[in-house]
């Protein structure tokens, strides 16, 4: 029924959220906005989570709106995912609170950032998009209720890399922007696989999804010059498969995944899997093409025993057992 230019409006129309209660990091721009008003415009309770309480207070004035006019809510919490003292403390609040959750879009994240570490001396891209969310969401695990989703942003751009287990902090591998956001985003989806493997049976499942091409804030350490030679490669090799120039997703177009993910696709059709353009995800080879047009995943990033080494090492790096 969807597909690529498929919006988060159409994805969600006839859909009444009412009374379903949904926590979204990265509320302070582009996607987390957009996926919060959707839902909240549904009729659903939303939990905003944001670094930056003053920019998210005036980027969700339309969530607010929309949630007041069609019967949902919508809040915000403080969260830092590159600081585990401030995400121990967001989680501490809700817990706290006791009020469950149908849905936890794990939505937030930093893009070919230069090298640097979080507070807790965590690669950047590793620590913020991976281990912040890995202890957020296992910590208040217990909050999502029988028959919710987690539903975790990854990317295409996965295909950059593994995870390196060995060496996560690149202390002894020369430091690549697009490498460690891959590694990243591989993590998000291992993350998704092996939480879906541990929740599955009380009925809560995961998916990892790519929201697609998109021009937000997550591009805002990408050099703006030299974005037109990436997509004339990208339509170079569009064009060598057969197909049209690539276009870049609206906002809405872009978050349609997530709420399909969340709230339209059967739980058991998702659960584990990477999804994209309103679909499940195939597996391709590891040479296949990286670009933010192309579709499938890495067999690595979908890989039951890569998801569990994933797991042990990261509650090894953040000092907890989940």
């Amino acid at each position: 029924m969807f597909g690529y230019t498929s919006t988060t409006d159409e994805v969600l129309s006839g859909t009444n959220l009412s009374g379903r209660r949904v926590l979204i990091t990265g509320v302070s721009a582009g996607l987390g906005v957009e996926t919060a008003r959707a839902l909240a415009a549904r009729g659903a309770r939303v939990v905003g989570a944001a670094r930056d309480l003053a920019k998210a207070q005036v980027a969700t004035a339309t969530v607010r709106n929309d949630s007041a006019a069609n019967g949902g809510s919508f809040e915000l919490v403080e969260l830092d995912l590159a600081n585990l003292m401030s995400v121990r403390a967001c989680a501490d609040r809700l817990l706290a609170a006791g009020d469950p959750f149908d849905i936890i879009i794990a939505n937030a994240g930093v893009m070919a950032a230069p090298f640097g570490h979080t507070a807790d001396g965590f690669e950047t891209q590793f620590g913020t998009n991976h281990l912040g969310h890995f202890v957020l969401v296992n910590r208040i695990a217990p909050l999502i209720k029988t028959g919710g989703r987690l539903v975790s942003l990854s990317s295409s751009g996965h295909r950059f890399s593994n995870v390196d287990l060995e060496d996560p902090n690149f202390e002894r591998t020369p430091y690549d922007p697009f490498v460690a956001y891959g590694r990243s985003k591989t993590a998000n989806i291992l993350f998704a696989v092996a939480f879906d493997a541990r929740h599955r049976e009380r009925g809560v499942r995961a998916a990892a999804v790519h929201p697609g091409g998109i021009l937000t804030e997550l591009s805002r350490h990408l050099d703006p010059a030299a974005l037109p030679a990436m997509i004339d490669e990208m339509n170079q090799q569009l064009a060598a498969e057969g197909k049209a120039p690539f276009e870049f997703k609206t906002i809405p177009q872009g978050a349609a995944t997530s709420v399909w993910a969340a709230a339209v696709a059967a739980a058991d059709e998702i659960g584990g899997r990477y999804c994209e353009n309103c679909h499940l995800g195939h597996i391709v080879p590891d040479d296949a093409p990286i670009s933010p047009m192309s579709e499938g995943v890495r067999a690595y990033a979908l890989d039951p025993a890569n998801a569990e080494a994933l797991w042990k090492k990261s509650e090894e790096l953040v000092g907890e057992r989940f």
